[in-house]
Protein backbone atom coordinates (compact mmCIF):
# COMPACT_ATOMS: atom_id res chain seq x y z
CA UNK A 1 0.00 0.00 0.00
CA UNK A 2 1.74 3.35 -0.83
CA UNK A 3 2.10 6.16 1.90
CA UNK A 4 -0.35 8.28 0.41
CA UNK A 5 -3.39 5.29 0.36
CA UNK A 6 -2.33 4.71 3.81
CA UNK A 7 -2.56 8.08 5.17
CA UNK A 8 -5.87 8.62 3.75
CA UNK A 9 -7.03 5.36 5.24
CA UNK A 10 -5.62 6.06 8.46
CA UNK A 11 -7.34 9.69 8.04
CA UNK A 12 -10.98 7.92 7.72
CA UNK A 13 -10.34 5.48 10.48
CA UNK A 14 -9.37 7.69 13.40
CA UNK A 15 -12.46 10.15 12.15
CA UNK A 16 -14.67 6.89 12.45
CA UNK A 17 -13.22 5.54 15.42
CA UNK A 18 -13.59 8.48 17.44
CA UNK A 19 -17.48 8.47 18.36
CA UNK A 20 -19.34 7.10 15.88
CA UNK A 21 -18.25 3.08 15.50
CA UNK A 22 -18.14 2.73 19.32
CA UNK A 23 -22.16 3.96 19.50
CA UNK A 24 -23.19 2.51 16.44
CA UNK A 25 -21.10 -0.89 16.63
CA UNK A 26 -22.39 -1.47 20.56
CA UNK A 27 -26.40 -1.32 18.61
CA UNK A 28 -28.14 -4.46 18.70
CA UNK A 29 -28.70 -5.49 15.14
CA UNK A 30 -24.67 -4.78 14.60
CA UNK A 31 -24.35 -6.86 17.55
CA UNK A 32 -26.54 -9.75 16.37
CA UNK A 33 -24.19 -9.51 12.85
CA UNK A 34 -21.23 -9.79 14.37
CA UNK A 35 -22.00 -12.75 16.43
CA UNK A 36 -23.19 -14.23 13.43
CA UNK A 37 -19.52 -13.61 11.84
CA UNK A 38 -18.34 -15.71 14.78
CA UNK A 39 -20.41 -18.27 13.99
CA UNK A 40 -19.44 -18.53 10.66
CA UNK A 41 -15.53 -17.78 11.30
CA UNK A 42 -15.59 -21.22 13.32
CA UNK A 43 -17.45 -23.13 11.21
CA UNK A 44 -15.21 -22.20 8.03
CA UNK A 45 -12.03 -22.67 9.49
CA UNK A 46 -12.43 -25.11 11.89
CA UNK A 47 -10.98 -22.75 14.95
CA UNK A 48 -11.41 -24.15 18.78
CA UNK A 49 -9.90 -23.89 22.01
CA UNK A 50 -6.64 -24.52 21.28
CA UNK A 51 -6.25 -22.33 17.85
CA UNK A 52 -4.14 -18.87 17.59
CA UNK A 53 -5.85 -16.65 15.50
CA UNK A 54 -5.02 -13.31 13.87
CA UNK A 55 -7.08 -10.69 12.77
CA UNK A 56 -6.05 -8.37 10.05
CA UNK A 57 -8.00 -4.99 10.12
CA UNK A 58 -9.34 -5.47 13.53
CA UNK A 59 -11.23 -2.35 14.28
CA UNK A 60 -11.72 -1.45 17.77
CA UNK A 61 -11.49 -5.25 17.87
CA UNK A 62 -16.37 -6.48 18.13
CA UNK A 63 -15.37 -9.21 16.52
CA UNK A 64 -12.57 -9.90 17.77
CA UNK A 65 -13.99 -10.01 21.72
CA UNK A 66 -16.76 -12.49 20.40
CA UNK A 67 -14.66 -14.53 18.97
CA UNK A 68 -12.05 -14.77 22.26
CA UNK A 69 -13.65 -16.79 24.42
CA UNK A 70 -13.90 -19.62 21.83
CA UNK A 71 -10.12 -20.46 21.11
CA UNK A 72 -6.88 -20.19 22.37
CA UNK A 73 -5.79 -16.47 21.58
CA UNK A 74 -6.87 -13.47 19.12
CA UNK A 75 -4.30 -11.24 18.23
CA UNK A 76 -5.61 -8.28 16.34
CA UNK A 77 -3.86 -5.94 14.16
CA UNK A 78 -5.17 -2.31 12.92
CA UNK A 79 -3.07 0.47 11.36
CA UNK A 80 -5.53 3.42 13.75
CA UNK A 81 -4.41 3.88 17.15
CA UNK A 82 -7.96 5.22 18.34
CA UNK A 83 -9.51 1.95 17.31
CA UNK A 84 -6.79 -0.48 19.13
CA UNK A 85 -7.27 2.10 22.28
CA UNK A 86 -11.16 1.72 21.86
CA UNK A 87 -10.27 -2.76 21.48
CA UNK A 88 -7.90 -2.73 24.35
CA UNK A 89 -9.74 -1.07 26.47
CA UNK A 90 -13.05 -2.85 25.89
CA UNK A 91 -11.06 -6.18 26.16
CA UNK A 92 -9.73 -4.54 29.75
CA UNK A 93 -13.67 -4.68 30.74
CA UNK A 94 -14.50 -7.43 29.41
CA UNK A 95 -11.40 -9.35 31.79
CA UNK A 96 -10.47 -11.30 28.69
CA UNK A 97 -6.53 -12.22 29.31
CA UNK A 98 -6.18 -14.05 25.90
CA UNK A 99 -6.63 -10.96 23.62
CA UNK A 100 -3.83 -8.59 22.44
CA UNK A 101 -4.31 -5.44 20.05
CA UNK A 102 -1.25 -4.15 17.83
CA UNK A 103 -1.15 -0.85 16.13
CA UNK A 104 0.32 -2.09 12.78
CA UNK A 105 0.13 -2.37 9.08
CA UNK A 106 -0.81 -5.93 7.80
CA UNK A 107 2.60 -6.40 6.33
CA UNK A 108 4.89 -8.97 7.63
CA UNK A 109 7.41 -6.47 8.03
CA UNK A 110 5.60 -4.57 10.73
CA UNK A 111 4.11 -7.58 12.55
CA UNK A 112 7.27 -8.90 13.05
CA UNK A 113 8.49 -5.66 14.73
CA UNK A 114 5.66 -5.16 16.88
CA UNK A 115 5.96 -9.16 18.01
CA UNK A 116 2.49 -10.32 16.21
CA UNK A 117 4.67 -13.20 14.75
CA UNK A 118 6.44 -15.59 16.40
CA UNK A 119 8.11 -19.15 15.25
CA UNK A 120 4.57 -21.03 16.41
CA UNK A 121 2.82 -19.14 13.76
CA UNK A 122 -1.26 -18.95 13.72
CA UNK A 123 -4.25 -22.04 13.42
CA UNK A 124 -6.33 -19.12 11.50
CA UNK A 125 -5.80 -15.43 10.08
CA UNK A 126 -8.84 -13.56 8.87
CA UNK A 127 -9.61 -10.55 7.25
CA UNK A 128 -13.52 -8.93 8.06
CA UNK A 129 -14.14 -6.15 5.37
CA UNK A 130 -9.61 -5.96 5.38
CA UNK A 131 -9.24 -7.45 1.85
CA UNK A 132 -11.21 -4.82 0.01
CA UNK A 133 -8.74 -1.98 1.26
CA UNK A 134 -5.54 -3.17 -0.50
CA UNK A 135 -5.17 -2.50 -3.99
CA UNK A 136 -5.70 -5.30 -6.63
CA UNK A 137 -1.64 -5.16 -7.12
CA UNK A 138 -0.82 -6.18 -3.30
CA UNK A 139 -3.72 -9.31 -2.95
CA UNK A 140 -1.11 -11.64 -3.91
CA UNK A 141 1.90 -10.75 -2.30
CA UNK A 142 -0.85 -10.52 1.21
CA UNK A 143 -1.71 -13.88 0.49
CA UNK A 144 1.99 -14.86 0.58
CA UNK A 145 2.51 -13.27 3.35
CA UNK A 146 -0.46 -15.17 5.35
CA UNK A 147 0.51 -18.17 4.53
CA UNK A 148 3.95 -17.19 6.26
CA UNK A 149 1.95 -16.70 9.04
CA UNK A 150 -0.20 -19.85 8.74
CA UNK A 151 0.56 -23.44 10.20
CA UNK A 152 0.80 -25.79 7.90
CA UNK A 153 -3.01 -26.98 7.56
CA UNK A 154 -4.05 -23.40 8.96
CA UNK A 155 -6.91 -21.65 7.23
CA UNK A 156 -7.13 -17.70 6.37
CA UNK A 157 -11.18 -16.38 6.40
CA UNK A 158 -12.11 -13.58 4.35
CA UNK A 159 -15.19 -11.56 4.24
CA UNK A 160 -16.07 -8.58 2.00
CA UNK A 161 -17.70 -6.96 -0.60
CA UNK A 162 -18.67 -7.93 -3.85
CA UNK A 163 -17.97 -6.06 -7.20
CA UNK A 164 -21.69 -7.69 -8.55
CA UNK A 165 -23.41 -6.58 -5.60
CA UNK A 166 -27.16 -5.38 -5.91
CA UNK A 167 -26.64 -3.71 -2.49
CA UNK A 168 -23.67 -1.77 -3.27
CA UNK A 169 -25.56 -0.27 -6.65
CA UNK A 170 -28.59 0.74 -5.14
CA UNK A 171 -26.86 2.51 -2.01
CA UNK A 172 -24.65 4.56 -3.80
CA UNK A 173 -27.71 5.80 -6.10
CA UNK A 174 -30.29 6.24 -3.10
CA UNK A 175 -27.67 6.91 -0.31
CA UNK A 176 -24.45 8.26 -1.68
CA UNK A 177 -23.63 10.66 1.43
CA UNK A 178 -24.23 7.34 3.83
CA UNK A 179 -22.20 5.32 1.70
CA UNK A 180 -18.98 7.68 1.71
CA UNK A 181 -19.49 7.81 5.38
CA UNK A 182 -18.51 4.30 5.85
CA UNK A 183 -16.25 3.68 2.48
CA UNK A 184 -12.47 4.94 2.50
CA UNK A 185 -12.07 6.90 -1.05
CA UNK A 186 -9.57 3.73 -2.25
CA UNK A 187 -11.71 0.86 -0.59
CA UNK A 188 -13.10 -1.08 -4.05
CA UNK A 189 -15.53 -4.28 -4.39
CA UNK A 190 -13.70 -7.41 -5.47
CA UNK A 191 -14.35 -10.16 -7.65
CA UNK A 192 -14.59 -13.00 -5.80
CA UNK A 193 -14.09 -15.66 -8.23
CA UNK A 194 -10.50 -13.75 -8.91
CA UNK A 195 -9.95 -13.18 -4.77
CA UNK A 196 -10.22 -16.80 -4.52
CA UNK A 197 -7.37 -17.41 -7.78
CA UNK A 198 -5.06 -14.57 -5.86
CA UNK A 199 -5.28 -16.91 -3.33
CA UNK A 200 -4.64 -20.14 -5.17
CA UNK A 201 -1.56 -18.22 -7.04
CA UNK A 202 -0.03 -17.99 -3.18
CA UNK A 203 -0.34 -22.08 -2.64
CA UNK A 204 -3.26 -22.07 -1.06
CA UNK A 205 -7.02 -24.62 -1.46
CA UNK A 206 -8.99 -21.50 -1.68
CA UNK A 207 -12.70 -21.39 -2.46
CA UNK A 208 -15.85 -18.42 -1.84
CA UNK A 209 -19.13 -18.66 -0.83
CA UNK A 210 -22.18 -16.31 -0.86
CA UNK A 211 -22.45 -14.31 2.55
CA UNK A 212 -25.37 -12.39 2.47
CA UNK A 213 -28.30 -10.09 0.28
CA UNK A 214 -29.77 -7.51 2.64
CA UNK A 215 -28.96 -8.89 6.51
CA UNK A 216 -25.33 -6.77 6.61
CA UNK A 217 -26.70 -3.40 4.57
CA UNK A 218 -29.90 -3.60 6.96
CA UNK A 219 -27.58 -3.74 10.03
CA UNK A 220 -25.95 -0.30 8.78
CA UNK A 221 -29.09 1.50 7.81
CA UNK A 222 -30.93 -0.12 11.24
CA UNK A 223 -28.76 -1.04 13.61
CA UNK A 224 -31.00 -0.65 16.59
CA UNK A 225 -33.28 -3.36 15.19
CA UNK A 226 -32.25 -6.89 16.10
CA UNK A 227 -35.62 -8.29 14.62
CA UNK A 228 -35.48 -7.06 11.45
CA UNK A 229 -31.57 -7.73 10.90
CA UNK A 230 -32.94 -11.87 12.12
CA UNK A 231 -35.61 -11.55 9.69
CA UNK A 232 -33.41 -10.24 6.77
CA UNK A 233 -30.90 -12.95 7.94
CA UNK A 234 -33.57 -15.84 7.30
CA UNK A 235 -34.15 -14.51 4.16
CA UNK A 236 -30.37 -14.40 3.23
CA UNK A 237 -30.27 -17.63 3.73
CA UNK A 238 -32.50 -18.62 0.77
CA UNK A 239 -31.08 -15.90 -1.50
CA UNK A 240 -27.77 -17.04 -1.42
CA UNK A 241 -28.79 -20.53 -2.23
CA UNK A 242 -30.92 -19.76 -5.23
CA UNK A 243 -28.98 -19.97 -8.69
CA UNK A 244 -28.24 -17.04 -10.76
CA UNK A 245 -29.93 -14.92 -8.08
CA UNK A 246 -26.94 -15.51 -5.75
CA UNK A 247 -24.12 -14.00 -8.11
CA UNK A 248 -25.87 -10.18 -7.07
CA UNK A 249 -25.54 -11.26 -3.17
CA UNK A 250 -23.44 -8.25 -0.88
CA UNK A 251 -20.65 -9.86 0.60
CA UNK A 252 -18.68 -13.10 0.16
CA UNK A 253 -16.49 -15.18 2.04
CA UNK A 254 -13.01 -16.33 1.38
CA UNK A 255 -11.80 -19.46 2.60
CA UNK A 256 -8.03 -20.78 2.01
CA UNK A 257 -6.36 -23.59 3.49
CA UNK A 258 -2.66 -23.65 3.52
CA UNK A 259 -1.49 -27.29 2.65
CA UNK A 260 -0.42 -29.77 4.76
CA UNK A 261 3.13 -30.14 3.57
Amino acid sequence: MSDDIQARELAHHEALYSGFAQQHFSKPAVRELRRHMVRRILDATGAGRDSRVLSLGCGIGDTELLLAPHVASVTGVDLSPAAIRQAREDARRARLANVTFLEASASKASLDEDGGVDEKGFDTVIGIFFLHHLPDAELGSLARSVRGWLKPGGVFYGLDPSRYRLSGALGALLLPRLMRRYQTPDEHELKPTETAQRFRGAGFAARFRYYDFCSTPLAGLLPSWRLGYRVARTLDEALIRTPLLRALSSNFELIARKPIE
